[in-house]
C-alpha cells in the first residue's frame, strides 16, 4: 500500500536567473503528492485521516520487473523534460534568447530485459555503428531487420561506452525493440538560468507553474499582485496544460498553505477540485487553466 498527503513548494527557491526581475510580492508554487510505502501504523492512519489515502501497491508499480532505481531514474527524467519544456516556453514567450546546444537519448522503459540488452538509464549513442543524432534515427534503422535480429547497440552506462544487443520485434506492422526513449535537450540561456530542484521532486506535474514562475522573473511586473498562488498541470511544447493525479490532495496542500488561488487543468481535474472544495468549505479561489496564455492572462488581472 501507499499513502498519499498534498504540500507545496515556493518555486522562487528553485530558479535563479541572472538579473531577474524580483518586484514580485507574492509566491507561484508547485502542489505535490506526498507518498510514504505501506506498513501496519500507515495503513491504520490511512484509514484514519482525511487527507491520507489507501491504493493498493499492485496499482502503483507498473512493471515488476522494474527497480525501484528504474522508477526513480524515469521520475527524474520526467522531470527535467518538465523543466526543458517550461524553460523554452517562458524565454520564448518572453522574448529571451534560446538555443539547443545539445541533445541526449535515454531509455526509460524497457519492456522485457534481456542478457546483455538495454537497461533503462542507458543513452543511446550509436545503433547498428551509425550515430544517432535524433530519435527518428533509432527508429528508422531498426526497420531494416528482421523481427528476432538482434541489434547492436552502442550505449553510455556509468559513464563508459558500453556495446548492447536489442531484439527486434513487431507491433501493429511497426518493428520496435519495447524500449522507452526521452530526448533531454541543453540549453544556452541569455540570461543564464540554473534550476535546484531535488532528486525526490519528480515528475511533471509542476510545468504549468515552473513555466509561469521562470516568465515571471524574466519579465517586467508582478504576476503573483501579492497572492500566493498555488497550481498544478502539465505543460507541453505548445503551451497546453494536461491533467494530473492526485487533485484532492494538491488542493488540500494548497489550502493548508494558506493559498489564495488554485490554479488547475481543465475537464475532470477542475471538477474534483471544486467538489473537494465544497466538500470541506475551502476558502480558496479555484481556476481551471488550459493553456499558459490562459493562466498568463488570468494572473495578469488579478488586481482587478
Amino acid at each position: 500500500y501507499k499513502r498519499q498527503g498534498g504540500g507545496t513548494i515556493n518555486i522562487n527557491d528553485r530558479v535563479e536567473i541572472d538579473g531577474e526581475n524580483s518586484s514580485s510580492k507574492g509566491s507561484l508554487n508547485f502542489a505535490y503528492v506526498r507518498e510514504l510505502e505501506g506498513n501496519v501504523a500507515s495503513f491504520i492512519l490511512g484509514n484514519i485521516i482525511p487527507s491520507y489515502e489507501v491504493e493498493k501497491q499492485e496499482d502503483v508499480e507498473l512493471n515488476e520487473d522494474e527497480s525501484s532505481e528504474d522508477i526513480m531514474f524515469r521520475n527524474r527524467i520526467y522531470l527535467e523534460n518538465a523543466n526543458q519544456t517550461a524553460i523554452m516556453l517562458a524565454y520564448t514567450a518572453s522574448g529571451k534568447d534560446i538555443e539547443v546546444s545539445d541533445s541526449h537519448f535515454y531509455v526509460i522503459y524497457v519492456d522485457e530485459k534481456e542478457d546483455g540488452g538495454l537497461r533503462v538509464g542507458d543513452e543511446l549513442v550509436k545503433v547498428n555503428g551509425k550515430d544517432i543524432e535524433k530519435v527518428e534515427d533509432y527508429t528508422k534503422e531498426i526497420q531494416e531487420f528482421n523481427v528476432g535480429d538482434k541489434v547492436n547497440v552502442t550505449v553510455i552506462r556509468d559513464d563508459k561506452e558500453k556495446d548492447v544487443t536489442a531484439t527486434v520485434k513487431e507491433e501493429d506492422g511497426t518493428k520496435l525493440t519495447g524500449i522507452s526513449v526521452s530526448t533531454i535537450y541543453e540549453y544556452e540561456t541569455d540570461p543564464k538560468i540554473e534550476l535546484k530542484f531535488r532528486d525526490s521532486e519528480g515528475g511533471p506535474s509542476g510545468g504549468l507553474m515552473l513555466t509561469l514562475a521562470i516568465y515571471d522573473k524574466l519579465t517586467d511586473g508582478d504576476l503573483t499582485h501579492g497572492s500566493t498562488i498555488v497550481g498544478t498541470g502539465t505543460i507541453s511544447s505548445d503551451g497546453s496544460v494536461g491533467e494530473i493525479g492526485g487533485v484532492k490532495h494538491k488542493l488540500n496542500g494548497a489550502v493548508k498553505a494558506n493559498a489564495d488561488v488554485f490554479l488547475v487543468p481543465k475537464g475532470d481535474n477542475y471538477k474534483e477540485a471544486l467538489k473537494e472544495k465544497e466538500k470541506h468549505n475551502y476558502d480558496i479561489e479555484i481556476k481551471a487553466i488550459g493553456t499558459f496564455d490562459e493562466a498568463v492572462e488570468y494572473l495578469e488581472n488579478l488586481d482587478s
